[in-house]
């Protein structure tokens, strides 16, 4: 019993090997002035009306604003055009659809047309930054390819199902990876790779862009986004959140360093791990292996508060965010590269 019990806190212990990941960007470093002087920031958008307003305000509230923001239309039958104009920005209304291409990638390349900054800023129109926020990730760019991992805003029930999937996501593409949300990055860089054409055809062009930077000699970092910039996914329901997840969450996990796979894997199974048969009689070690979950519990809700404003029962009843993680994360895997349906368009999983 000592054994197993001790594999446990081992297992557990890993998860704190993972905490650095989740440093907030920009760290006392708010106010720091901007040291780029022109910045167009690019928003593929289908059907985001509702999501347009918030971002769209958040952007006019930084301090400098952006020179210019761009919305592609992607093929909206919503206000999305409409809105985005009210909002202050430019709308260019995307072209059909080429053979080959995503429609997230084409929306964004045709973006790039269209700028006219030293540096873009790539956002999904789900995002939003916090006061501030623009100027933090700023202060804390230094070149080549930066990203910023949107803080979970949670706000129906089953939102608090994106917990594990929100970690490893984190886990998975800090310091190293770029997040599929964010993407700073100057222009002399985006066009040595080639831009996003050279990753037309993917679902997780962040992966592959990031690979491409690497590849080139560009400098690619992430860091995690409390208080710079927030998203909320998949606020539609569960069946939403799971078509969400299932599209490319097994591909990204394969792009994961090994050695941050490892760690992931043997923390999850340290939650999950326990005495054969359930709780010993002795009331000695049912209380260590109590304390233990206990130990679990606290980790993971500090873990979800860097992370977003998941609710602290679903820190304390984590095996079932943890089992429906593991759940649709096999789901994804046995249909990657199989074709299925995302807003409205048929795709091929990553």
């Amino acid at each position: 019993m000592l054994f197993l019990f001790l594999i446990k806190l081992a297992l557990l212990g890993l998860g704190f090997l993972l905490a650095p990941k989740l440093r907030p960007c920009g760290r006392g470093a708010a106010g720091a002035p901007l040291p780029i002087r022109r910045l167009s920031v690019i928003i593929p958008a289908r059907n985001e009306a509702h999501n347009l307003p918030r971002l769209l305000a958040s952007l006019a509230a930084q301090a400098p604003a952006p020179a210019e923001i761009i919305v592609v239309d992607d093929g909206s039958t919503d206000a999305t055009a409409r809105v985005a104009r009210e909002g202050g920005a430019t709308v260019l209304t995307a072209a059909p659809l080429p053979a080959g291409w995503k429609g997230k990638t084409w929306a964004l390349h045709q973006g790039v047309q269209l700028a006219t900054g030293d540096h873009f800023l790539f956002l999904d129109a789900d995002t939003w930054f916090e006061a501030g926020g623009l100027a933090r990730a700023w202060a804390e760019y230094g070149g080549g390819a930066f990203s910023v991992g949107p803080w979970h805003a949670v706000d129906r029930w089953h939102e608090d199902l994106s917990l594990f999937f929100n970690l490893n996501m984190i886990f998975g593409t800090v310091p190293q990876g770029l997040f599929g949300q964010m993407l700073l990055v100057d222009r002399a860089s985006y066009e040595r790779v080639g831009g996003h054409a050279a990753v037309q055809g993917r679902v997780l062009e962040n992966f592959a862009l990031a690979e491409h930077f690497r590849n080139a000699g560009v400098p690619v970092r992430s860091v995690a986004g409390r208080g710079v910039i927030s998203f909320r996914m998949y606020p539609g329901g569960i069946g939403e959140l799971v078509e969400g997840w299932t599209k490319g969450f097994a591909a990204g996990a394969g792009r994961t360093p090994p050695w941050v796979m490892a760690l992931v894997v043997g923390w999850m199974v340290g939650l999950l791990f326990g005495p054969p048969g359930g709780l010993p009689a002795d009331a000695g070690w049912k209380a260590a292996w109590a304390g233990a979950y206990l130990l679990g519990t606290l980790q993971l809700m500090w873990f979800a508060r860097q992370s977003g404003n998941f609710r602290r029962l679903t820190s304390l009843f984590y095996p079932l965010p943890l089992l429906f993680f593991l759940g649709l994360f096999t789901r994804s895997a046995l249909r990657s590269g199989q074709r299925t349906t995302w807003k409205g368009r048929d795709i091929r999983a990553d």
